[in-house]
């Protein structure tokens, strides 16, 4: 089996003929908190076999995309379905140029050493919320795609309003991860993917499939970039096969 570096410099010899030969750039990309992981490993590869040079800055899908709005310089923006789709209404992003580049679930993680809540089933799963002390996520006002679904589920799950008391409305990344890092919480909920980021905190589990919700995160190329034929083998990259299994290997599924 070709090690991920063979694999993806065969199929980059193939994209770059493709792609007609562009000369090497700069590309300015924003994206969710929740790509990091895969991506600290893929856009190295993408700089090595194409000599383009990548600057990435993460964040809330929202935040990201009002950034875009602004004006700024910007190349591609990576985000949320409704938000790629709001940028290519509003004419900030190239109409067509929208494409899947990953797909996430929700999942729950815990402070490290700590007990991991049963949650293999929707009754189990809801007895975990039930007797919990303190649960946690992201602020979803901070326009975070993953919290704004968490938000969406509890409260459709929250008749009583039980569980809307005992949970903390944190800012994403490193303060929700602190929290519940420090004992705050019994257990907080991100993308999966982003899990896996932090060696303090641990992956107790996906929510079971009848509470499931998924992210895709789509990139878009930003009208006012100068990057097309750039943008397009970036993409071409990010969905090939070689990059599948670095997705997969950070708790990505299958597009």
């Amino acid at each position: 089996m070709l090690s991920f570096a063979r694999a993806a410099a065969f199929f980059a010899l193939t994209m770059f003929a493709s792609v007609c030969g562009s000369r090497a750039a700069d590309l300015t990309i924003l994206s969710p908190g929740a790509t990091e992981g895969a991506l600290r490993e893929l856009l190295p590869q993408f700089e090595r076999f194409s000599a383009h040079k990548i600057s990435i800055a993460y964040g809330p899908a929202g935040s990201l995309t009002a950034r875009a709005r602004r004006g700024e310089k910007i190349d591609v923006v990576i985000s949320s379905e409704p938000e790629a789709e709001s940028l290519r209404a509003e004419g900030i992003s190239v109409a067509a140029s929208q494409t899947v580049v990953a797909k996430v679930g929700i999942g729950l993680f815990v402070r490290k050493g700590d007990p991991k809540p049963d949650i293999g089933a929707s009754d189990a799963f809801l007895r975990a919320l039930t007797n919990a002390r303190a649960i946690a996520y992201a602020d979803p006002n901070l326009g975070g795609s993953a919290s704004i679904l968490v938000a969406e589920l509890l409260k459709s799950l929250d008749a009583s309003g039980a569980i809307a008391a005992k949970t903390k409305l944190l800012a994403p990344a490193r303060p929700l991860v602190d929290f519940v890092a420090s004992g705050g919480a019994d257990f907080g909920f991100q993308p999966i993917a982003q899990i896996f980021l932090d060696p303090r905190i641990e992956y107790a589990g996906p929510l079971p499939a009848p509470h499931q919700r998924y992210m895709q995160y789509v990139a878009s190329l930003v009208a006012t970039s100068s990057q097309p034929a750039v943008y397009k083998s970036l993409t071409m990259f990010l969905s090939s096969a070689p990059a599948a299994a670095v997705w997969k290997s950070y708790g990505f599924e299958p597009r």
